[in-house]
């Protein structure tokens, strides 16, 4: 039998084969951490459907039930609440632009509402086909004068949009803080504003939004992808490395069969005259 040792596994800890496993493990945490973030995701759009089944067709409260002061707004339990308040619509609306609508793009028309107690509550008063403009066109839907009860669903202020400004009554984001600043008044709602559902008596209103979809998404099977990714990186390093574990060790194995081959041959031949020779010396 020859002499030849044999490889076995022994490659696995040879400098290639780290740099393999090395990138196997790289590759895996970078399909867990997009697999988590997706599940992260639909944990999000699970959320936001709990607050629609809970929020949107609950019975109207007081907003001053509802939002605790100027700021005191939690998104997380208040999203789509229905609240109540009376007051009067002051002075000219605000155009959120870049919105999108059944018609393209436009904007959502944003009216303060001054309170009984003085305090500014911002209304979203729907979708108008108006792309934005310093000068507010003169055929807005019109809100009602005087007194009027409103009903709107709650929404969180929105932030700030980086590299987009403001131009005149044009805004880039409902951003309450920004619209306060524009009417110089620290007496405003900051936390939360209301997208209209109704008004008493009721005006000239632009086109406002349906229930929002109870939809998930893909995530789910988004992350579930990843994770497939990470199996399918395993079973392919894995034939890899059993592949060459079968090249390295072929020679050996050949060997042995051979050795086998051999000492077969032998037995059915019978012994030799020189084995019979060597048996007799050894006696």
């Amino acid at each position: 039998m020859s002499g030849t040792q044999a490889v076995g596994w022994s490659f696995l800890r040879s400098r290639r084969w780290f740099g393999y496993l090395g990138m196997l493990v790289l590759f895996s945490l970078a399909c867990a951490w997009f697999g988590n973030w997706q599940f992260d995701r639909r944990a999000e759009a699970q959320a936001e459907i709990a607050r629609i089944d809970a929020n949107y067709d609950a019975p109207s409260v007081p907003l001053t039930e509802a939002v605790a002061g100027l700021t005191g707004y939690n998104n997380d339990q208040l999203k789509w609440q229905t609240v109540e308040t009376t007051g009067t619509y002051i002075g000219e609306p605000f155009l959120a632009r870049n919105r999108p609508g059944p018609e393209g793009v436009g904007s959502n028309l944003i009216m303060p509402l001054e309170l009984l107690d003085g305090t500014i509550f911002f209304v979203d008063r729907g979708w108008v086909p108006v792309a934005g403009a310093d000068e507010i066109p003169a055929n807005l839907p019109a809100a009602p004068s005087g007194s009027v009860i409103v009903e709107a669903r709650l929404r969180a202020s929105e932030p700030e949009i980086f590299g987009r400004t403001s131009s005149g009554r044009s805004v880039a984001s409902i951003n309450l803080s920004e619209l306060s600043s524009q009417l110089n008044t620290e007496r405003a709602f900051t936390g939360a504003y209301g997208q209209l559902v109704s008004e008493t008596p009721a005006g000239k209103t632009g086109i406002l939004p349906a229930k929002p979809e109870r939809d998930e998404g893909p995530h789910l099977s988004y992350a579930l992808q990843w994770y497939v990714f990470i199996l399918i990186a395993v079973i392919g390093v894995a034939y890899a490395a059993r592949q060459e574990y079968r090249n390295l060790n072929a020679g050996d194995a050949s060997v042995l069969r051979e050795d086998a081959r051999r000492a077969d041959r032998r037995r059915r031949r019978g012994p030799t005259d020189a084995d019979v020779e060597d048996a007799l010396l050894d006696a």
